[in-house]
């Protein structure tokens, strides 16, 4: 082989790099895509009081979650080892899932503080919602936009 082709076959080379570096997700960290959705949720045992919203948290894919929670995100700001208002942590393996709604209860996963409850959320305050499954992790922030009560 002559010069001519080693000096093509390293500029083939190095383009093959640059497209592999900056135009794949080979070298980026894997992260968990978050989607969430408001639904109604049941109204209050008083007329006229606001339904809760109901939220839902799409993952777009099966996990074996090892940890949510939940922070206010002001919160966050302005102190990162603000307290959540919901944590849930893997107690050994916990089940693969698609989705689920704030608050409830996951099989395998408990909560970080034992007989700690979530806290409800706030009409229009932003939250921050952390997930981790092993090494991959997602964040995703949102609103609860309650509805405003129907009146009669």
């Amino acid at each position: 082989m002559n010069r001519k082709n080693f000096v093509l076959i390293a500029v083939v080379l190095v383009l093959a790099g640059v497209y592999v570096a900056y135009f794949t997700d080979w070298f980026k960290p894997k992260t968990i895509h978050i989607s969430h959705t408001v639904r109604p949720g049941r109204s209050g045992n008083r007329p006229g009081e606001a339904a809760a919203p109901l939220l839902a948290f799409g993952l777009g894919g099966d996990y074996e979650l090892t940890e949510i929670k939940v922070i206010p995100l002001a919160a966050l700001q302005a102190n990162p080892l603000a307290q959540p208002i919901w944590h849930l942590v893997s107690d050994s393996k916990s089940v693969p899932i698609k989705f689920f709604i704030y608050g409830q209860g996951i099989r395998g996963m408990k909560p970080e503080v034992p007989g700690v409850r979530p806290q409800p959320l706030l009409s229009n305050v932003t939250y921050r919602l952390f997930v981790q499954a092993g090494s991959l992790k997602g964040q995703h922030d949102f609103q609860a936009v309650a509805k405003p009560a129907s009146s009669p």
